[in-house]
């Protein structure tokens, strides 16, 4: 749960650290003393620095009196009512005289001054001062070493943790290793920079992911393209064969091997049509043309360009289209849709079937239908009627003669286009294809 920015962060910290050194010197004031009063304080100051100035005065006029055990017994009676002790030394640093012979060494408690006549150096003082100001600085100083180890470890628990976590994080995801947890951070800028990696790293999982299913897709295409180009070639290069070793010896024989060869190089130019503009509606992301286009004058070229072909099998095609079918992109890549939708229609319809065609606009929507009297799709072709060279067992087979590219590029064109397409089974039988795109306003 965010609590904290990291400039409140760092102002707690700096409060702290400066804090608790203060409350470990009250404190320690506190026990000493038995009261929170600085007063006191300040008064035991100025009659600490009135007795050492009684003390240096003493030494000084008892300088000819130091060996003396009545002079050292006045001086260690003083020196009892004031709290301190001392050590007096010779000018060659010999102990003339020590009040308390278990206080040796430095201390931070001390006074130390020189005897001084006429010039000539008599000897050297330690003065040991009352130790009530030691214990409150120690205790300051502990206090502040703890605020730092606290400090320390807040530091490494918000803010230096998760950044290492997500260090880690990082390496394993350049591995390949997609299932890492990021850890929660209470600042702000931190749990900011965590949801930001996190968003990162479901992005990169999208694009690898997407990226794999690409190169699948790749490699199926490769495959399947192989294929399709394989078989009306081998049927070609057979026939030419047949022609070059005189096996057909017969006008008619010859007509049928000149007509088949030109059925499988039309069949070859229409796949590699086809492929092409599938790739380009893949990968080319190019503006479209756009103008006004009147969809019910495409639908009609669409239908007299297949009219020869439906009545090679005597099939009917009936238009119903409205005059308001007015919608806005590229002229050529909706003929060409237009033209795999039916096309598709009239291959998978039946001898002396039907096939009825219906543009109409609704709302803010031109919304156009694509019957036919054929099979229809099975469940599993609904499914996957619009992949790339996806046949079904039945309906979208080799000897119907698409090349499984139709449907697909004809949504995708559609789609460019801000509409959608779908397909189903109109409950009278046959295939219903239904799309739709945005109509055309005029300012």
């Amino acid at each position: 749960m965010r609590t904290l920015r990291i400039r409140t962060f760092s102002m707690l910290c700096f409060i702290f650290i400066l804090l608790l050194p203060w409350i470990f010197f009250v404190t320690a004031h506190f026990m000493e003393t038995k009261t929170l009063s600085f007063e006191k304080g300040r008064l035991q100051n100025e009659t600490l620095q009135r007795n050492i100035s009684e003390m240096i005065h003493l030494i000084e006029a008892g300088s000819g009196k130091w060996t003396d055990s009545d002079w050292q017994n006045q001086l260690y009676t003083a020196l009892r009512k004031a709290k301190m002790d001392i050590l007096i030394q010779s000018a060659d640093d010999q102990d003339i005289y020590r009040s308390n012979p278990e206080r040796r060494g430095t201390s931070l408690s001390t006074e130390r001054f020189s005897i001084i006549k006429d010039g000539q150096l008599l000897g050297r003082v330690i003065l040991y001062l009352p130790r009530s100001n030691e214990v409150q600085v120690m205790s300051a100083f502990v206090g502040l070493l703890l605020a730092i180890f606290v400090v320390g470890m807040g530091m490494r628990r918000f803010v230096l943790k998760p950044l290492e976590k997500m260090g880690i994080a990082a390496r394993q995801i350049a591995t390949g290793d997609w299932d890492v947890r990021v850890p929660l951070s209470r600042v702000t800028e931190i749990a900011d920079v965590r949801d930001g990696f996190e968003v990162m790293v479901k992005g990169l999982e999208q694009s690898y992911q997407k990226q794999a299913e690409l190169e699948e897709e790749r490699r199926f295409v490769i495959a399947a393209v192989a294929h399709d180009l394989r078989t009306p070639l081998f049927a070609l290069r057979g026939y030419l064969d047949g022609l070059e070793q005189g096996i057909a010896q017969t006008p008619e024989k010859i007509t049928k091997y000149v007509t088949v060869c030109k059925e499988k190089s039309a069949q070859l130019d229409q796949l590699v049509e086809e492929l092409f503009t599938f790739t380009k509606m893949e990968y080319l992301e190019t503006e479209l043309n756009n103008k006004t286009v009147d969809l019910k004058l495409i639908l009609r070229k669409s239908i007299d360009s297949l009219s020869p072909l439906a009545g090679q099998k005597h099939i009917s095609i009936s238009s119903h289209a409205a005059d308001d079918c007015i919608i806005s992109g590229d002229t050529h890549l909706l003929e060409r849709a237009m033209n795999n939708l039916l096309d598709n229609a009239v291959r998978h319809t039946p001898l002396g079937g039907e096939i009825d065609v219906q543009c109409y606009k609704e709302d803010n929507k031109v919304k156009f239908t694509i019957r036919d009297t054929g099979p229809g799709f099975s469940s599993e072709e609904l499914e996957r009627v619009f992949e790339p060279l996806y046949r079904g067992e039945i309906s979208r087979n080799r000897s119907t003669g698409g090349s499984g590219l139709g449907l697909t590029i004809s949504q995708r064109i559609i789609r460019r286009h801000g509409g959608d397409l779908a397909a189903g089974n109109h409950s009278n039988g046959g295939a219903l294809l239904t799309g739709w795109m945005p109509a055309h306003y005029q300012d």
